[in-house]
């Protein structure tokens, strides 16, 4: 599979590579305009009319399914997220990059939104809030509709059929999932136009192969690399979008290194260049533009906000207003403190409970004191911090902690010392496990295995620790292992809290902790005093890989269960989706599912697809070539490259353990929408070559090709011309069928997109056609 060559190309001729072409582009041109006007003779004033009303009606059809409506419900609806902090300037995080949020903050700017409403719980009305909502889910449903008539401009710019083109639109226009996440303030919308935008600007460079680094050849491809780049910089999951372009464009760069390519063989300063402007238009013209919107969003995020624990004290400190540098003190020996992990927001906590003497694998414990991770402030909290060996004299209190310094902690409730030792962890047999040991233990023959250095993050030798500013990790002086934490919880022995385990990676950014309180610190306490103090600078690289660290962890950490999260084994199918609304007053509910019918005949039609491959290769391996080599061009060539990007946008999830919902799902159907309209035209409109045109000839001993082959490589004309001397009667008639039970089928869960009308029980009850968890008004 590579790009998608079966596209309408420019007839072929026998020069020998891109200087010769372009010495003779005024005379290829030229040849192309007669051939041009000859068609429009033969064929009449209407060529491409059908096309271009069929693009028409189906965009006004996407722009009425996707606005009808539109301001119903007037209330947050499931995820619907903020973006008035863009318009406050506080800085928050999100695991996604901030393009698309950014698109819905200038739609808040555009209407003088001062972004006052945080979009906390579902249900929250919008109209109560003046929130000007309507304005900002126009946007999404403006990019759905859009992107209805780039999946038809996608079937027609690579030579498809009407029928084949209004069947792959058709299939987006009426699927109730496309419908229901453009509607909605969400950022699916942003991420499925763009990725639909590179496949269309990718087939129209592809087409533009013939006249390279031409002014229309370098504005296609660039347009790939923005479209690919509005991709990633609205959610990573754009990654697989790379993914499909780059293998059409890694095997179009291998088919121009062959030097018996029809065209004629390449010099490798020739490919070099080729190489060099894909490498250019793709990989370095995204990454800056990329990079840009996190420029932007930097710029505008000034002022401290809830995404400040997220990120580094350094960080913070470009903030204005950060309370944690003005609430933060200086740690002294023998204060009692709150230790807090920086990423999964768990406190270091301890309880009188043991190990268990096995584990579930079988392993033997300590059987000591547990040490875990609790999500919660409480008393087991708290700990002593105490020196390495005990101060004397009479300034034995007021001795400040400071990075470097060799350290103990006592818990409060237990009066036990923590330790770490050479015992595998519950759920790491390579890390240590935590516990704690008695006070005479820790004075005694276990003092080394007590002892924890403590370095701050980016710290200077004999800098004071404070609390929130000072982020630091604590390594075991012994064994040299880092104290860490993860987000798997402990069975229920431990009451599902999380396991602390020493880290052989002490380099690790997930090792590292900071002092959340001072608990045993007065209130009026002198230390607690703050000078008025500048924003400092961080270069952008810095702020970027740090959140770019952030964003990868915690978009990672998002394991925990959600009773509407599915798997991809279920999504083409459409076994399960999500309820995002429901009003019990009026009945009435939104349902995010897609079109079931539609769905299933996608589904079914990618089975298709892969068993007429399988039963082509298993002919030709048996001498039985049943299709022209224009045919199996376009079959392998053009529908396999939807089906590349259906698959990459499909797969990938099985090996992700975040949580993942329908919704993920959204990308991949599109792309097989695109290869249900090309099996459809294959199965219809192709007519395989006669026997006598496919036997080879007496003249074959020479070692000529296949006359069907030599045919073949005059070119591939356009579908008009194409298809000219057939019937489309059938495929009309299978478009027409598959558009009336998709239509119908949008239409009965219409109510569960649109969220009315209200259904009574028995309504819902005949919609629960695979068991779907509809609600059921009271």
């Amino acid at each position: 599979m590579s790009s998608p060559s079966s596209v309408r190309q420019r007839p072929k001729t026998p020069n020998t590579g891109p200087q010769q072409q372009s010495k003779k582009a005024g005379k290829d041109s030229g040849e192309l305009d007669n051939s041009l006007q000859a068609n429009k003779a033969t064929r009449g004033s209407s060529t491409q009319w059908d096309y271009k009303l069929a693009l028409v009606v189906i965009t006004l059809l996407a722009f009425a399914t996707r606005f009808w409506g539109i301001g119903h419900p007037d209330q947050v609806v499931f995820d619907e997220v903020h973006f008035g902090k863009y318009l406050q300037r506080t800085y928050f995080f999100d695991v996604h990059p901030p393009f698309g949020k950014l698109l819905f903050a200038l739609v808040g700017w555009f209407v003088g939104y001062d972004g006052h409403f945080l979009f906390d719980n579902i249900g929250d009305s919008y109209i109560d809030n003046k929130v000007p909502y309507v304005a900002f889910r126009a946007l999404p449903a403006l990019m759905g509709s859009l992107t209805v008539s780039t999946v038809f401009l996608v079937m027609w710019e690579s030579g498809y059929s009407v029928p084949a083109a209004l069947v792959a639109a058709g299939l987006v226009l009426f699927d109730n999932a496309h419908i229901g996440q453009t509607r909605l303030i969400l950022l699916d919308a942003t991420l499925v136009f763009a990725m639909s935008m590179s496949l269309l600007c990718y087939i129209r460079f592809f087409k533009l192969r013939h006249t390279s680094f031409s002014r229309k050849w370098w504005k296609w491809l660039l347009l790939t690399g923005v479209s690919l780049s509005c991709v990633i910089s609205t959610k990573y999951v754009g990654v697989f979008t790379f993914f499909t372009i780059g293998s059409a464009v890694a095997i179009d760069l291998w088919g121009l290194l062959d030097i018996n390519r029809r065209q004629g063989a390449l010099t490798l300063s020739e490919f070099g260049k080729h190489f060099l402007a894909r490498a250019v238009g793709l990989i370095i013209v995204p990454f800056f533009f990329y990079l840009f919107w996190f420029q932007v969003h930097f710029a505008i995020l000034t002022r401290s906000g809830p995404g400040d624990d997220f990120m580094s004290p350094e960080f913070q400190e470009t903030l204005s207003d950060n309370v944690m540098t003005l609430q933060s003190a200086g740690i002294e020996f023998y204060d009692t403190i709150t230790i807090k992990h920086r990423e999964t927001r768990a406190y270091l906590h301890s309880h009188p409970d043991r190990y268990p003497l096995r584990y579930e694998d079988g392993r033997v414990s300590s059987q000591g004191q547990q040490v875990t991770g609790y999500p919660y402030n409480d008393t087991n909290n708290h700990w002593q911090v105490l020196p390495s060996e005990p101060l004397a004299g009479e300034n034995k209190l007021g001795q400040t902690v400071k990075n470097g310094d060799l350290i103990k902690l006592r818990h409060l409730v237990t009066n036990t010392i923590l330790l770490t030792h050479d015992v595998a962890s519950p759920y790491y047999p390579t890390n240590q496990e935590f516990t704690t040991v008695p006070i005479e233990e820790s004075d005694g023959s276990r003092h080394n295995d007590t002892l924890f250095e403590l370095k701050i993050e980016n710290g200077k030798a004999g800098q004071p620790l404070k609390s929130m500013s000072g982020h630091f990790k604590l390594i075991h002086y012994p064994t040299k292992v880092a104290m860490w934490t993860h987000t798997s919880p402990l069975p229920e022995w431990a009451f599902k809290q999380q396991e602390i385990n020493g880290n052989k990676n002490v380099q690790q950014s997930s090792n590292i902790w900071y002092v959340e309180g001072i608990p045993s610190l007065p209130t009026d306490s002198e230390r607690l005093s703050q000078e008025p103090r500048k924003v400092n600078h961080m270069p952008f690289l810095k702020k970027y890989f740090e959140l770019q660290r952030a964003m990868f962890y915690h978009n990672n950490a998002l394991t925990s269960s959600h009773p509407y999260a599915s798997q991809p084994i279920q999504w083409p199918f459409l076994l399960r989706g999500v309820s995002f609304w429901t009003k019990d007053s009026t009945r009435e509910q939104i349902y995010f599912l897609g079109n079931p019918l539609g769905w299933w005949l996608s589904s079914t039609v990618l089975a298709v697809f892969i068993g007429i491959i399988a039963a082509d290769q298993l002919s030709c391996r048996r001498g039985i070539d049943a299709l022209d080599e224009r045919t199996r061009s376009r079959l392998y060539n053009s529908t396999g490259f939807f089906f590349l990007g259906w698959a990459a946008h499909y797969l990938p999830f099985y090996l992700m353990g975040r949580q993942l919902f329908l919704h993920h799902y959204l990308p991949a159907h599109l792309a097989s929408a695109l290869v249900t309209g090309a099996v459809l035209e294959f199965v219809f409109n192709i007519e395989p070559l006669d026997l006598d045109e496919t036997s080879y000839t007496e003249a074959s001993k020479d070692g000529r090709k296949k006359v069907g082959q030599q045919q073949a490589g005059k070119g591939h004309l356009p579908a008009r011309e194409r298809l000219g001397h057939q019937s489309l009667l059938a495929a009309w008639a299978a478009t027409g069928l598959v558009l009336t039970v998709v239509v119908g089928s949008w239409y009965y869960f219409l109510p569960l997109t649109y969220g009315k009308p209200g259904l009574s029980a028995e309504e819902v009850v005949a919609r629960k056609w695979l068991g779907y968890d509809l609600h059921f008004a009271k």
